[in-house]
């Protein structure tokens, strides 16, 4: 991330799920303390995302939305393609995908695919 930083980036968008999410999430309110220009954006798939999640994952979620600089939810409520629209939302709001893709299948690699073929730049800190 610092690497996008150094080349002048100042918006992160975010998804808001848990894991690489999360610790994106995470690591730009951390960078935020030593470079003040930079953004949080989340975008979020449902009102209603942390259903079913652990009693802490919904405190660290909740933790991570009150210094976002923006929240933007694609849909109100859940429905089966709610994280579809929010995948293609980030990329099509985006110059830069910064993801941790291990695997060729899923929604990870639809999205890193998405982004490729938009044009975006990838970092992927898997590799």
């Amino acid at each position: 991330m610092i690497e996008a930083i150094e080349q002048g980036y100042r918006y992160f968008g975010c998804g808001g799920a848990l894991g690489f999410d999360t610790l994106a999430a995470q690591t730009v309110l951390r960078l935020r303390e030593i470079y003040p220009e930079i953004r949080l954006i989340l975008v979020l798939p449902c009102r209603d995302q942390t259903r079913g999640w652990k009693q802490e994952d919904v405190a660290e979620y909740d933790r991570i939305m009150k210094p976002a600089d923006k929240v933007t939810y694609t849909s109100e409520q859940y429905y089966s393609g709610c994280m579809h629209k929010r995948n293609r939302h980030l990329v099509d709001y985006s110059s830069l995908c910064i993801c941790y893709l291990t695997e060729q299948s899923g929604g990870t690699s639809y999205t890193v695919n998405y982004a490729q073929s938009q044009g975006l730049k990838i970092i992927n800190v898997a590799e």
